[in-house]
């Protein structure tokens, strides 16, 4: 069973190649963190922090493209940790169908925090077992 989790901090750092964002359990005391591109990190940190741009951004052409496409993002899913790497899925509603599209977490949660309001953010139990060392 997925478990709900928020976007806790972003630490973006200018002489480090790995940024660090950290998901934290809606209804619980865990927490994790995911390395990612400085790229990514400042797309999600903008978007947090509603600064706006004055053309599309990636994240935003990938939003747009869905909704005039008929579809609606539904949520974002970290799915697997596999070799010290995650897995994600974007889920996508459309014509009735729930498509779910691989993603690098830190794309999958851009696009979350690029929809308004921002998508819900899960991650399989096994993930934040095997994350945790629990």
């Amino acid at each position: 069973m997925p478990v709900q989790m928020e976007l806790s901090r972003i630490v973006i750092s200018e002489v480090n190649d790995s940024q660090v964002i950290y998901l934290r359990e809606v209804d619980g005391d865990r927490t994790f963190p995911i390395l990612i591109g400085i790229f990514e990190a400042t797309s999600i940190d903008r978007r947090v922090k509603d600064f706006p741009t004055p053309r599309p951004l990636t994240h935003d052409l990938l939003v747009n493209t869905v909704e005039e496409m008929g579809g609606e993002l539904q949520d974002v899913v970290i799915s697997e940790l596999r070799d010290r790497t995650y897995f994600a899925k974007l889920r996508i509603r459309h014509e009735g169908e729930l498509l779910e599209i691989d993603a690098r977490p830190s794309d999958a949660i851009a696009v979350a925090v690029t929809c308004d309001p921002p998508l819900p953010i899960y991650v399989a139990e096994e993930v934040l077992t095997d994350a945790l060392g629990e």
